[in-house]
């Protein structure tokens, strides 16, 4: 006599995991670029070009490692990607402003 078949919650799980990994990674890439342009821009203006360039990829690396956690901390998929849009129109607008 077999156990029984553990349940496969479905198909609503796999679009889950992949939502939250599109979130991460392209929601997480795009506020990344913007929010460290907008730190760089807001917070160091009397950089030189090449320094200001320099202080926003690094900015970006740690950035994008944070967003990319916190899309999987998040308690859903929706609330992952409603974070990350809210925080890249503010930080895209706080960049375009600095300019």
């Amino acid at each position: 006599m077999r156990g029984k078949r553990p349940e496969f919650k479905g198909r609503r799980a796999g679009w889950d995991v992949m939502s939250r990994l599109l979130a991460g990674g392209v929601g997480g890439y795009a506020l990344a670029q913007t929010l460290s342009v907008a730190v760089v821009a807001v917070g160091a203006p009397e950089l030189h070009r090449s320094d200001a360039v320099l202080s926003s990829m690094q900015l970006s690396f740690a950035i994008y490692a944070l967003v990319f956690m916190g899309a999987f901390a998040a308690r859903s998929a929706r609330r992952a990607w409603t974070c990350i849009g809210l925080a890249l129109l503010g930080s895209a607008g706080v960049a375009w402003i600095a300019r």
